[in-house]
């Protein structure tokens, strides 16, 4: 499945848990682990497609920024892990809810213009991607269970454009009052 090329929005999660998924990553998929810390697209794959690769930063900025200062970290509750239909790809889901949601929606009014997603907003975050899994991986994956809940702290734009590695362009907190 390869992955269009343009902008991408991401939640990247933070704290002792994410940690542990990230192990979990490396272990698994070491090709993903290295390419960023656990996280959820929020453009660039589903509900709201990548932005186009020439907009400029200071237009992300501007349009970006009065959302993240008036959105508060937000606590995530990862699901049960999953594989997308007719993948070996292994996910732990998030609800499509509630401030999640609240985030994505207000993302996609601020003005950025967003190619065609491929998938419905299915938040989650991706434990293997690029490996090809053995019964024995696909079983250990499956087995995970985070009971403790994330934290999304922050935005991060990513130029991305396969097979080459992602560029940051932008990080912008999540600084709004609770």
């Amino acid at each position: 499945m390869a992955t269009p090329s343009g902008i991408f929005i991401l939640g990247e999660l933070t704290g002792a848990v994410a940690d542990e998924i990230q192990a979990v990553i490396e272990r698994h998929d070491p090709k993903l682990g290295r390419g960023r810390r656990p996280h959820l697209t929020l453009a660039g794959s589903s509900g709201l497609g990548p932005m186009a690769a020439d907009t400029p930063v200071e237009l992300m900025r501007e349009r970006l920024e009065p959302i993240t200062s008036t959105t508060p970290p937000i606590e995530l509750i990862l699901g049960k892990p999953e594989r997308f239909p007719a993948t070996e790809i292994v996910v732990l889901p998030i609800t499509p809810r509630g401030p999640i949601r609240a985030l994505h929606d207000r993302i996609g009014a601020s003005g950025l213009h967003f190619a065609r997603p491929r998938f419905a907003f299915s938040p989650h975050v991706t434990l293997n991607l690029y490996k090809t899994l053995t019964r024995e991986a696909l079983d250990s994956l499956l087995a995970v269970r985070v009971t403790e809940p994330v934290t999304l702290d922050r935005l991060r734009m990513y130029y991305t454009s396969e097979p080459n590695i992602s560029r940051l362009l932008l990080e912008l907190p999540l600084t709004g009052a609770p």
